[in-house]
């Protein structure tokens, strides 16, 4: 941790050396935390996804309120008399940064490899049969059904050069579980407006401006991204000149950067839902006092366990009124939220201390809350202050906090008890949710499914999702599984996050929905 610091405050004091030389072309990004890893299809993580999206490109991409648009396909349909095949048009002219060609070839290679064992991406492409070139420009996707809503899938899975992975043994995707590496875990060859010119695991990555991009120059030519995880050192860095932008800003200090002359902060909704989940099953917690059952397990305890969370209390409180409680792990942007849906109760410490007792849990219990401390907005101070409300009910918790470096692995291996954690919604539909989070843990599906819930007669209507061509029958499907997942308590939501943005006087960098903002979309006045 010390030789981190160190490094970080290195860089810090040669930025703000170079702060009065550097160029109105020149942004400096800073985050609370980095990316997992540069291979593109190994995580299906945010922050991750933020810094490929600069350097890779994907077919589809999303307009900020959230309208699918071409990237490096021009055009997209079902082919006509059959719709199981999707048809996509490829962009002519585009070569990835070594100079190599892209073409339909690349394309069928990153989606096969998407769809491999160790990819966190093959549940998108789950109804994908097969994928062929028609020809250097023209791919078609042969589904198992009539996948309708499958081109949204696409925004996040990027396209890689079929020769360069091959020249360097890329088949196999990372398997960022067991530890595992491979070349593309620290070097890139994309298509993308920026190329990597320098790395630093959770301190500094340089890119620059491809000169080759097939889109419209940016005004952004050189981005220096700076992981800083304390958030104090990070606005102070923001307020002192030696960064340009702060991209996750706590709620306390909204206001007083807002006020604050030569700077200024852009707010807005995230498509995120921040939630709590837990181990189900008969086998006793590992961290738990209690070793002849699974005090999880028990409805009657997920019960009392909502009715103590005080999600209006986090808000004021934890959030500075920052986010949005939510009774439901779905945010109003995607199809199948309801206002019914997202109603949440009212806590009751007595009612849930009488369902703790009919549970067989009258003196509660003790067990190992495991937490981020730097991905979501005051992701540990939510966990701090639900650890508080269930000592309310005699749920004795062990806060175990980490950055999302070391959390994640143990998300991923399902080792975790008890755990926070969050999810955004790139495909705006329902069934994202379903697929990583509620379906059973399988080769394909439930990768993110860390409590392990089962519910098979759940899982088929998880399935057919994916090639219903009826959309009001879809619809009315989408909201029987919620109903089923609430009554279940299979996760408990905490609320959708609400994104700031800090930035100097001067610059504009617009709230992406995603919180997977592009430097070619920020502007200087």
């Amino acid at each position: 941790m010390h030789s981190s610091l160190t490094r970080i405050a290195a860089v810090l004091i040669a930025s703000t050396m170079l702060a009065g030389v550097a160029n109105a072309e020149t942004i400096r990004w800073a985050r609370s935390s980095d990316a997992l890893t540069l291979d593109p299809h190994s995580q299906n993580q945010g922050n991750t996804h933020t810094l490929a999206h600069h350097i890779y490109e994907t077919l589809i991409g999303r307009d900020n309120d959230g309208t699918l648009t071409p990237r490096l396909a021009t055009e997209w349909a079902l082919k006509e008399g059959d719709p199981t095949v999707w048809v996509f048009k490829l962009r002519e002219g585009v070569k990835f940064h070594n100079g190599n060609d892209f073409t339909a070839e690349d394309v069928v290679y990153s989606i096969e490899r998407a769809k491999s064992e160790f990819s966190n991406m093959k549940q998108l492409h789950a109804e994908v049969q097969s994928v062929s070139a028609v020809d250097d420009y023209t791919v078609e996707f042969q589904m198992t059904g009539p996948a309708l809503i499958y081109p949204n899938n696409l925004t996040n899975t990027f396209i890689m050069d079929k020769t360069w992975s091959d020249e360097h043994d890329l088949a196999t995707v990372q398997d960022f579980a067991s530890g595992a590496t491979n070349y593309a875990v620290l070097n890139t060859n994309g298509t993308g407006p920026y190329t990597l010119v320098s790395r630093e695991v959770d301190v500094k990555t340089t890119l620059a401006y491809n000169d080759g991009w097939w889109g419209e120059k940016p005004e952004v030519t050189d981005i220096e991204y700076l992981t800083i995880a304390d958030a104090q050192t990070r606005i102070s860095a923001l307020l002192s000149g030696e960064i340009d932008i702060v991209q996750d800003v706590p709620p306390q200090d909204i206001q007083r950067l807002s006020s604050t002359a030569g700077f200024k902060v852009e707010t807005g909704p995230e498509n995120r839902f921040i939630y709590f989940g837990y181990k189900f099953g008969d086998e006793p917690l590992k961290s738990s006092n209690i070793t002849d059952s699974n005090p999880f397990n028990n409805p009657k305890v997920r019960e009392a366990m909502e009715l103590v969370l005080d999600r209006d209390a986090i808000k004021q409180v934890v959030m500075r009124g920052q986010s949005i409680p939510t009774g439901i792990p779905n945010p109003p942007f995607v199809r199948g939220w309801t206002e019914e849906l997202d109603a949440y109760p009212a806590p009751d410490v007595e009612k849930a201390k009488a369902l703790m007792a009919e549970a067989g849990y009258p003196n509660g219990f003790s067990v190992t809350l495991d937490t981020p401390n730097n991905r979501y907005v005051n992701d540990e101070a939510i966990s701090t202050a639900y650890v508080g409300m269930l000592g309310q009910i005699g749920i004795n918790v062990t806060l175990a906090s980490r950055p999302v470096a070391e959390h994640s692995p143990i998300i991923l291996a399902n080792q975790s008890d008890f755990y926070l954690l969050g999810w955004g919604v790139p495909t705006f539909d329902s069934a994202y949710v379903f697929n990583d989070l509620i379906h059973s843990k399988t080769e394909l599906h439930g990768t993110y499914n860390v409590g392990l819930y089962s519910n098979p007669e759940l899982d088929e209507k998880i399935i057919a999702l994916g090639t219903m061509d009826d959309m009001d029958a879809r619809d009315a499907l989408v909201n029987e599984i919620w109903e089923v997942v609430k009554a279940d308590r299979v996760l408990l939501p905490i609320h959708n996050q609400v994104l700031a943005y800090a930035m100097r006087e001067g610059v504009t960098l617009p709230v992406q929905p995603e919180n997977q903002p592009s430097m070619t979309t920020v502007t200087f006045q």
